[in-house]
């Protein structure tokens, strides 16, 4: 089963996108990555999918899940 994500992206040509895993094109653009991580972590919460943030050169920065969590916290 593939997971479902959205990922915050930097977009080489300034600014940052919001997109769902394996899709070729953005499903929002935003000039300031605080824009996109809001936009796109309430975008994921409706989703109910795995939230991946990038920094500007690619890397993952941070992943939070909301939906099926693979290894839930105990308690």
């Amino acid at each position: 089963m593939v997971a479902k994500t959205t990922h915050v992206v930097p977009k080489n040509s300034g600014g940052w996108d919001v997109k769902q895993g394996g899709a070729d094109r953005a499903s929002k653009h935003f000039e300031t990555k605080r824009e996109a991580v809001d936009w796109g972590r309430k975008l994921s919460q409706t989703r109910r999918s795995e939230f991946v943030i990038h920094r500007q050169n690619g890397t993952i920065q941070r992943k939070d899940s909301h939906g099926n969590d693979r290894f839930p916290p105990r308690g």
